[in-house]
C-alpha cells in the first residue's frame, strides 16, 4: 500500500486529522455518553451522527450527485421504504448469499471478519516485521514478503475455506491478545425484524436501495412512455450488520447510499453518449493484474478498454467515466483514485462484470463506488416468483418475422380438480419456464410420459416440485408471426457510498500550513464546502454590524451559504478556524468599508486577498460559486490587498 500523504505531499498524521474533524464537529460517535457510562453494556459501534459541517458537506455532495446524474441523465428518482419483506430478499438471493466470513476468538469472545483479519496481520508483518507490532521484531525475508504481497493482492478472491487455510498456514491470530481463532463461518449481514403485533411476518432493513427500484420497474417504464433505455435513481439509508465495524465512517452499520439502475437492451449495450467519455483515462486494476499478484493500475482510455473488452460494454464504460468526473468535481485527488475490477470469487451473485472506484486513505484503498452489470438477474427472479412479467415490448420496425418457439399448455379441466387451490400456482410455474428448459422437458415428456418442474413458490403442502403427466401437460414447437419483441432488460448499476466518499474527501483535502501542523486546512471545493463565505468585521465596532448583516443577507439571496464571525478573536484566528472547516472565501469589513464601501476578499488556500466594492466582491463570489471564474481571474481584475491588521497569524 502506498503511504498516505496530505494534499501538499507531507506525511499524513491521522491523529492530527481526527483532532480537526472532532474539534469542528464534522461527525461523532452516536450515543457516546452511554458508551462511556460505567453501567452501559450495549454495542453502539458502527453508528455515527453528523454535526453541522458534516451535514452541510453531505447535503452538498448529494446535491451535486443529483445534478451530475439525475438531472444530467434525465433519470427517474424514487424514494422507497427501507423495510423489506423476507420473500423479496429471499428471491433476490440476499438471504442466502449476502454474508461475510467470520472468525471467533473463543477466549476473548470477539468476532472478527476473516478477510480483514488476514489483511491486517499480514500488512502489520510487512510493515513491522515477523511479530507485527511487537518490539524488536525481525524483518521478513524476501520470499515471505513476496508471498504476503501476493496474498494481499488477491485477498478479495478467497472463500471461507481458503481464508481458513491462510489463517492456519501463516499462524494468524487475533491481534487483541494473540489468541487463536476458530475456522471462518458465514454471517448474514442483514438486520431482521417483524411487522405487526403477531410477529408473524419477518422483515429486514434493506441492505441496498436496488430491490425496491426493480420492483417499481414496470411503473417506471410506463411513466417513461415505454421508451428504452432509461434509468431510475434513489438516495436513502441502507443497513448492514457489520461483523466488526472499524475505521470510523468507512465501515458502519447505517449509511447513506445513492444508487442508479440503468435499464438497457441486452442486445444493445452501446451508449449514445459514449463519445463524451471515450478519451477519459482511468487508472484500471483489472483481474489479470491482481491474479498476477500486482497492485499497480495502468492508465487506459475508456474507448480502448471497451474495445479490448477489459470493460465489458459501452454503457458500463460510460458510467465509469461519469463516476470519474463526479469524483474529480467534488475534489477527490486524481492521483488517489483507482478502478479495481472484481475477481470472480468476490463477484456479487447477480453481477457479470463489476468495477469499484477506490480512494486512497490512511486506511488503505477504500471502495466508495461500485459499478456492476447485474445482467437480467433481478428482474428475472422477481418476475418468476410473483408471476408478474418485467419485460419490455418493442415493435419490430422492419416488419413481422417468423419465429419458432416452444409452448407449454395445461389441460385446465384436469389440473383444477387435481391441484385444487394450487392450480393457479401450477399455471404460473409452467408459464415461467424458459425456452431451453421447455426444450429439455419436451424430450423428457415424449420419452417418459411425465416430467417434474419447479414451482415459483412452495405449494400448500410445502413442496417445490410438481409432477405433470402428458395428459395434463403438452409441450410443442410452434411457428409464430412475431410483430413485437419481448425482452428482459439488463441493468447497469452505479452504487455510491456517500459516507465513505465524504470521509475520503476530507482526508484527501487535508493539509497544514508550512512549518505549522497546528494550522490545518481542508481544501474543499466551493461546490461542496459546508460554508462558502466567512464574513468577519475587523473589530466589534457597532458600525460594522449592519454592513455584515447586509452582505450576509445578499449572499443568502444568491443561495450562497455564509457565516458571520464577530467573536473577539483576531482576524487571523477567525480565518484559521474556518480554514479547518474548509470555508473557501472570506470577506472582511473594516473602516475603509464604512468610508467608501469597499471590502476585502480572501482565498483560503493561498491566503491572498483582493479589494473591491461590495458589488464587485459579491459578483466575484457568485462567479466563483458558479465556476464561471477562477480565483486567478478574480485576482487579475480586482486590486491586490496587502493591508495591515488582517494577517493570517
Amino acid at each position: 500500500m502506498p503511504p498516505m500523504t496530505t494534499l501538499k505531499g507531507d506525511r499524513f498524521d491521522r491523529s492530527l486529522f481526527e483532532s480537526v474533524t472532532k474539534r469542528r464537529f464534522f461527525f461523532t460517535e452516536s450515543f457516546e455518553m452511554y458508551r462511556t457510562a460505567p453501567n452501559f453494556q450495549g454495542d453502539n459501534r458502527g453508528l455515527y451522527d453528523y454535526g453541522p459541517p458534516g451535514c452541510a458537506l453531505q447535503a452538498n455532495i448529494v446535491d451535486l450527485w443529483r445534478k451530475h446524474f439525475v438531472l444530467e441523465e434525465n433519470m427517474l428518482e424514487l424514494d422507497c421504504t427501507v423495510i423489506t419483506p423476507e420473500p423479496v430478499l429471499k428471491t433476490s438471493g440476499h438471504m442466502d448469499k449476502f454474508a461475510d466470513w467470520m472468525c471467533k476468538d473463543p477466549v476473548q469472545g470477539e468476532y472478527l471478519r476473516a478477510d480483514h483479519l488476514v489483511e491486517n496481520v499480514l500488512e502489520s508483518r510487512l510493515a513491522r516485521g515477523v511479530n507485527g507490532s511487537s518490539k524488536n521484531s525481525p524483518k521478513l525475508n524476501e520470499t515471505t514478503a513476496a508471498e504476503y504481497q501476493e496474498v494481499l493482492a488477491k485477498i478479495d478472491n478467497y472463500n471461507g475455506s481458503e481464508l481458513g487455510d491462510l489463517i492456519k498456514r501463516f499462524d494468524i491470530r487475533n491481534p487483541n491478545g494473540n489468541g487463536e481463532v476458530l475456522p471462518p463461518i458465514p454471517f448474514n449481514l442483514m438486520f431482521k425484524s417483524t411487522v405487526g403485533p403477531s410477529s408473524a411476518a419477518p422483515v429486514y432493513l434493506r441492505p441496498e436501495t436496488a430491490q425496491s427500484q426493480f420492483l417499481n420497474f414496470r411503473k417506471c417504464l410506463d411513466f417513461n412512455q415505454g421508451m428504452m433505455p432509461f434509468a431510475s435513481a434513489s438516495i436513502g439509508k441502507s443497513y448492514r450488520n457489520e461483523i466488526s465495524p472499524r475505521s470510523g465512517l468507512l465501515r458502519v452499520r447505517e449509511f447513506l447510499m445513492a444508487e442508479i439502475e440503468h435499464y438497457v437492451d441486452p442486445e444493445k449495450k452501446e451508449h449514445e453518449r459514449f463519445d463524451e467519455v471515450v478519451d477519459i483515462e482511468l487508472p484500471l486494476l483489472d483481474k489479470e493484474t491482481q491474479l498476477a499478484g500486482k497492485t499497480t493500475p495502468r492508465n487506459v482510455k475508456i474507448g480502448e478498454a471497451v474495445k479490448s473488452r477489459t470493460i465489458d460494454n459501452e454503457t458500463l464504460g460510460y458510467f465509469l467515466g461519469r463516476i470519474m468526473r463526479f469524483l474529480l468535481k467534488i475534489g477527490v485527488d486524481p492521483s488517489k483514485i483507482r478502478f479495481r475490477q472484481h475477481l470472480d470469487n468476490e463477484m456479487a451473485h447477480y453481477a457479470c462484470d463489476c468495477w469499484d472506484a477506490e480512494l486512497l486513505t490512511s486506511y488503505g484503498w477504500i471502495e466508495c463506488v461500485g459499478c456492476a452489470d447485474r445482467s437480467a438477474y433481478d428482474l428475472t427472479v422477481h418476475s418468476k416468483f410473483t408471476g408478474t412479467p418485467l419485460v419490455v415490448k418493442e415493435s419490430l420496425h422492419a416488419g413481422a418475422k417468423k419465429v419458432e418457439r416452444w409452448e407449454a399448455s395445461l389441460d385446465k379441466k384436469l389440473v383444477g380438480p387435481k391441484f385444487k387451490r394450487d392450480s393457479k400456482l401450477v399455471q404460473a410455474s409452467v408459464e415461467a419456464l424458459d425456452q431451453s428448459l421447455l426444450e429439455t422437458l419436451a424430450a423428457e415428456l415424449d420419452a417418459k410420459g411425465v416430467v417434474k418442474i419447479p414451482t415459483t413458490t412452495p405449494l400448500a403442502n410445502g413442496d417445490t416440485i410438481i409432477e405433470l403427466s402428458r395428459d395434463l401437460l403438452s409441450i410443442r414447437k410452434v411457428t409464430r408471426l412475431q410483430t413485437v419483441r419481448k425482452y428482459t432488460p439488463n441493468v447497469i448499476e452505479p452504487s455510491f457510498g456517500i459516507g465513505r466518499i465524504l470521509y475520503c474527501l476530507l482526508e484527501q483535502t487535508y493539509w497544514h500550513r508550512p512549518q505549522d501542523v497546528a494550522r490545518a486546512v481542508l481544501s474543499l471545493p466551493i461546490a461542496v464546502a459546508p460554508t462558502k463565505v466567512l464574513i468577519v468585521p475587523l473589530s466589534a465596532q457597532p458600525q460594522f454590524a449592519p454592513i455584515t448583516r447586509r452582505i450576509s443577507s445578499r449572499l443568502r439571496a444568491l443561495g450562497i451559504a455564509n457565516n458571520i464571525d464577530s467573536s473577539g478573536a483576531s482576524i487571523g484566528k477567525r480565518y484559521a478556524r474556518n480554514d479547518e472547516l474548509g470555508t473557501p472565501l472570506g470577506i472582511t469589513v473594516d473602516f475603509d468599508t464604512v468610508a467608501n464601501g469597499s471590502v476585502t476578499l480572501r482565498e483560503r488556500d493561498s491566503t491572498s486577498q483582493v479589494r473591491g466594492s461590495e458589488e464587485e466582491v459579491l459578483q466575484a463570489v457568485r462567479n466563483l460559486a458558479d465556476s464561471t471564474e477562477t480565483w486567478e481571474q478574480v485576482a487579475e481584475r480586482l486590486v491586490l490587498f496587502t493591508g495591515q491588521g488582517q494577517d493570517d497569524g
